[in-house]
């Protein structure tokens, strides 16, 4: 349907990436339990919010460069993949 994602080649990068901030929300948990000060556990929160917007930052550069891209040479379906991508944008950008 979709065929090879973008980030395919990258995957292993990707998962790295997923595992630290899986140990960072891990750690904002234990903060939350040791009940550590409001203003770190932001600082941490915020960290860790940026990590997982970093990591869509770089999926949706793979799929625009992989899917968009690739679609465009082939001359398919270019407008609806730009919309999609489009959307995802704005997803990322209520976060």
């Amino acid at each position: 349907m979709h065929g090879t994602p973008g980030y395919h080649d990258d995957k292993a990068k990707v998962l790295a990436r997923l595992k630290r901030i899986e140990g960072q929300v891990r750690g904002l948990q234990r903060m939350v339990d040791e009940e550590t000060y409001c203003i770190d556990v932001l600082t941490q929160l915020a960290a860790t919010t940026k990590a997982l917007q970093s990591v869509g930052l770089h999926l949706l550069e793979e799929h625009l460069q992989h899917c968009v891209a690739g679609a465009a040479a082939d001359g398919e379906r270019t407008d609806e993949l730009v919309s999609e991508a489009t959307r995802a944008v704005e997803r990322l950008l209520r976060t």
